[in-house]
C-alpha cells in the first residue's frame, strides 16, 4: 500500500485536546469485521461484548515528564529539551530533541529550574534522534529522577497547541501505568476506569500486562510513498511468562483476545512463535504494521481514531480492513467523533 492511500481531510476541530469529564463516559464506535456493520455505543458498553475466559492485553508503560524548559549558557536563550531515551543511568546520558536545534552545539551547557538546579552538557550532535546530553548531577539517582519529575512537564503532543496542566499529569496516563519509560501515552487504554475493569473482572475477563515504552517515532512524518521503505524507530518491550501463559491459554480455548491500543498490538506481534503463540521477550522492536498483514494473537482491538498518514492508522487499517476503516473514518467525521490523544475509542471485533 501507498502513503497517499492514508490521506484524508480531518477538520482541526475534531482533534480533541482535552480529556473527558470521566474516563469511560465517551461515545465509542463498534466495527464488526464479519458483518461489516458499524454501530455507535458508549465505552461502558464494552461490558456487553466480553466475558468468561476472554483476555484484555494492556500496555502498562508509564509516561514520564519528558519536556524540560531551560536556558543556554551565556546567551540565556530559551531552549526546550525533550527527553527521548535514557542511554546510561550511571553517566546520566540521554538522547534528546532540542528546540530550536540550530542554536545548540557540542559543549554547550543548558540550565534548568529557577535556581539552575539541573545542568546538562551537549556531548553529541549527530544522532538520528537529535542530540545526546549528559546531566551534570552529583547526587544519587533517585534524587536526580525526583529533580526531573519536578522540573519536567507532561509531554502532551504539540498538535494540541497548549501547555500541559496538572490534569494532564493524571489523565495523559492509564490507571494501570506501572513502568516508567514512555514519552507517548498508550491512549486507547486511557478510557479504562477502575469501575469498568472491576466489572470486567466480575464477568470473568482476565488482564494480561505487557510493556512497550512508546516513543516519538509514532509521530515522525512518513516521507516515502512506498511504505515498505519506511523505517520505524525502535522501542523497548517487555513481555513476561505470566502474560504469555494467560494469552496462550485463552488462544487455546478460542476465547476473545483484545489488544488495547496499537502499542500493545505492536508488542505482541513482535514476539510470536512459529505456531502463532505469544512468547516472552525483553528487547527492542521497530515493527511497522500496515496492510496487508496477518495478525497472530489478538482477534479484537480497542483503539482511538488516528491522525492521517500515521503508523497507528496503518496498523488499524491492517486489522479492520483498509476499505472498512476508511468507511468508518468517513462516518466518524460526519458524526463528529473526536480524534487522537483525548479522542473517542473504537472497538474492532
Amino acid at each position: 500500500m501507498k502513503l497517499s492511500q492514508f490521506r484524508f481531510h480531518l477538520p482541526p476541530e475534531l482533534i480533541e485536546s482535552h480529556p473527558s469529564k470521566q474516563r469511560d463516559d465517551v461515545e465509542m464506535m463498534i466495527l464488526n469485521r464479519k458483518t461489516q456493520i458499524i454501530e455507535h455505543k458508549h465505552f461502558k458498553d464494552v461490558l456487553d461484548y466480553f466475558g468468561e475466559g476472554d483476555v484484555f492485553i494492556l500496555n502498562n508503560t508509564k509516561v514520564f515528564p519528558a519536556r524540560l524548559y531551560g536556558e543556554k549558557e551565556k546567551t540565556g536563550a530559551k531552549i526546550e529539551v525533550f527527553l527521548l531515551r535514557e542511554l546510561n543511568r550511571e553517566s546520566r546520558l540521554w538522547d534528546v530533541l532540542v528546540d530550536p536545534a540550530r542554536k545548540i552545539r557540542i559543549g554547550n551547557k543548558l540550565y534548568f529550574g529557577d535556581d539552575d538546579s539541573l545542568v546538562a552538557e551537549v556531548i553529541d550532535n549527530t544522532t538520528s534522534r537529535g542530540r545526546t546530553i549528559r546531566f551534570l548531577f552529583d547526587g544519587p539517582y533517585e534524587e536526580f529522577k525526583k529533580t526531573i519529575q519536578k522540573l519536567g512537564e507532561t509531554p502532551l503532543p504539540k498538535i494540541h497547541n497548549r501547555p500541559a496542566t496538572s490534569e494532564d499529569e493524571e489523565r495523559y496516563q492509564t490507571i494501570y501505568a506501572k513502568h516508567e519509560g514512555a514519552v507517548v501515552a498508550p491512549t486507547a487504554g486511557m478510557h479504562f476506569s477502575r469501575e469498568i475493569m472491576k466489572r470486567l473482572e466480575l464477568q470473568g475477563v482476565t488482564f494480561a500486562e505487557i510493556t512497550l515504552h512508546a516513543g516519538l517515532g509514532n509521530f515522525r512524518t512518513i516521507d516515502v510513498e512506498d511504505l515498505t521503505k519506511h523505517k520505524m524507530d525502535s522501542e523497548e518491550i517487555i513481555i513476561d511468562e505470566t502474560a504469555c501463559e494467560i494469552v496462550n491459554k485463552a488462544k487455546e480455548r478460542r476465547k476473545k483476545i483484545i489488544a488495547v491500543g496499537t502499542t500493545t498490538m505492536k508488542a505482541i506481534e513482535s514476539s510470536v512463535t512459529i505456531a502463532g503463540t505469544l512468547k516472552p521477550y525483553r528487547g527492542w522492536t521497530n515493527r511497522f504494521i500496515f496492510p496487508p498483514y496477518d495478525f497472530s494473537i489478538a482477534n479484537a482491538m480497542i483503539t482511538n481514531f488516528q491522525l492521517p498518514q500515521t503508523p497507528m492508522m496503518m496498523m488499524v487499517a491492517a486489522f479492520a480492513g483498509y476499505d472498512f476503516l476508511i468507511q468508518a473514518y468517513d462516518v466518524a467525521i460526519e458524526k463528529k467523533y473526536k480524534f487522537f490523544t483525548y479522542g473517542n475509542p473504537m472497538l474492532i471485533i
